[in-house]
């Protein structure tokens, strides 16, 4: 399951459960399409019951890692929303590992707060 909804430079994306190889190209595809155009953008990302993609999938997001890297450089900002610890933390790791984007973490609950910190300049 995933949805992507685009308003102005903000993207909402919600996806969770597994995702197959199918599933995965349309997940970056429709990614790759809502972010088209956006400089200095944010996202709001909410990760629910989330089971680990299939060997394909993971394949998939592979192969497209070096254009999905240019894609993250439109955004300044990115909050994830997980009720997973561990998901929590490696979000907040990918935030060393890729420059000039800033990843802030919140337990299911605080959206608001990831909202908030968002908006903040």
């Amino acid at each position: 399951m995933f949805k992507v909804h685009r308003t102005g430079n903000h993207l909402d994306f919600t996806f969770g459960g597994r995702l197959e190889a199918s599933e995965m190209k349309e997940v970056l595809d429709e990614f790759t399409a809502q972010a088209e155009g956006i400089e200095n953008g944010t996202m709001l990302i909410r990760i629910e019951h989330f089971e680990m993609p299939s060997r394909q999938a993971i394949a998939l997001e592979f192969a497209r890692l070096p254009k999905m890297l240019g894609i993250l450089r439109r955004f300044r900002r990115a909050a994830v929303v997980a009720d997973e610890t561990w998901i929590r933390r490696i979000s907040q790791w990918e935030s060393m590992l890729i420059p000039g984007l800033e990843i802030q973490s919140f337990p299911p609950g605080e959206e608001t707060a990831a909202s908030t910190w968002l908006t903040r300049p």
